[in-house]
């Protein structure tokens, strides 16, 4: 599928194309994404544990103490729309974060308080957290937005029942939103009517439930009671996925459809946390390393611009289309119509930069110019 894109023809100026390490290029998506909007919201908070993570991989203490400084700008600083997840109030997962690695320790109390809020927040009858308002109206991206902010809060406080619910949400989740036939994951149940999955396997989506399984098994203990429940699941979720990596490194909007445009926050999400079973040696052997390996060059080559403007992501996406095409596959391809600094992209490709040092990539070569239609177009051979 390719679209013709409205944008500007000077969006088509050359750039030298000159290669950077990945974390420059971390700091650098950061630092335009700053520029372009106020961040917060989940993709915003997001973008900052992901600099965060960068910083610490990086062993990057001056970067650490700006995401600090960035952290204590919520919520007092920050003008805040309506959340599903009051946590994103205060910083969500980077101020979680922080606290869990020693930083902030003034901020204990504001983090118990939404760890505490989180801990009551509606579920359904099998205990997933649900959308408010609903009976049973339940979507991957919570796994996101729950289990990592509730992970890293309990380690920071020492309070091991959110660590629990941390696990709970993301192994149920898993479980009731799982595809049996092909390993890979649906986006929502009861948006489309009661108790009806959604059709799609969408990249994000996909990368979402892997993130949150990632982030677990890098702050439990080897030896943590049920940390079997969540190993088992990500192993196999990226049993899943590795097959539908493209021949440009990425994954689809639509993961096992071929013909599907290619797309960045997913990719990002998934490489990122494939990085991150290589580092805990949960995945072993080349295969999954040259899998990132691919995965980043194909990102900087066809995601990221030379002024780190992105290309590729799918915007703010839940159970898309009407009527019949309600979260269809064919909705969720044709109607979130990618474009140059989705914002939902920037967290995504700055998590996948964070893990290039496990596999050893230490520069990567951006696209030398700005992509000039809206969908990079499926590459089948």
């Amino acid at each position: 599928m390719e679209v013709t894109s409205k944008l500007p023809t000077e969006r088509l100026t050359s750039f030298d194309a000159a290669s950077k390490t990945p974390h420059q290029i971390a700091v650098g998506l950061y630092n335009h994404y700053n520029d372009i909007e106020e961040i917060k919201a989940y993709y915003g908070v997001l973008a900052i544990y992901g600099l965060a993570r960068a910083a610490v991989a990086a062993t990057d203490e001056a970067l650490l103490d700006r995401v600090e400084e960035i952290v204590r700008r919520f919520p007092d600083e920050v003008s805040h729309p309506h959340y599903n997840f009051p946590s994103y109030s205060i910083g969500g997962i980077a101020q979680a974060f922080l606290s869990s690695i020693g930083r902030t320790p003034d901020r204990a109390v504001l983090l118990r308080d939404f760890a505490e809020e989180l801990m009551t927040a509606p579920r359904n009858a099998e205990g997933i957290i649900k959308l408010p308002g609903t009976d049973d109206s339940i979507w991957i991206d919570a796994a996101m937005a729950s289990s990592p902010f509730l992970l890293y809060a309990g380690l920071a406080l020492d309070e091991p029942r959110y660590v629990d619910e941390a696990i709970t949400q993301s192994v149920k989740m898993y479980d009731a939103f799982l595809n049996k036939d092909n390993g890979l994951l649906h986006q929502c149940r009861s948006f489309v009517a009661p108790g009806v999955l959604s059709q799609d396997h969408w990249g994000r989506g996909n990368g979402w439930g892997i993130f949150a399984l990632a982030e677990l098994l890098r702050g439990l203990p080897v030896d943590a009671p049920r940390r079997s429940e969540v190993e088992s699941r990500f192993v196999a979720l990226c049993t899943a996925l590795l097959p539908h990596q493209t021949l440009r490194g990425l994954w689809r909007q639509e993961i096992p459809l071929q013909s599907a445009w290619e797309e960045a926050s997913g990719t990002g999400l998934i490489l990122y946390s494939i990085g991150v079973g290589i580092e805990q040696g949960i995945l072993t052997g080349t295969t999954w390393a040259d899998a990132v390996v691919r995965g980043l060059n194909g990102l900087s080559e066809w995601c990221i611009n030379q002024d780190y403007s992105t290309e590729n992501s799918c915007p703010g996406t839940l159970c898309p289309g009407t009527g019949d095409s309600k979260g269809t596959v064919q909705a969720y391809v044709e109607l979130p119509v990618p474009h140059q600094d989705e914002h939902h992209s920037f967290s995504a490709l700055i998590l996948a930069l964070s893990v290039a040092p496990v596999v050893g990539v230490e520069d990567l070569q951006l696209r030398a110019t700005p992509q000039s239609t809206a969908y990079l177009p499926a590459m089948t051979s």
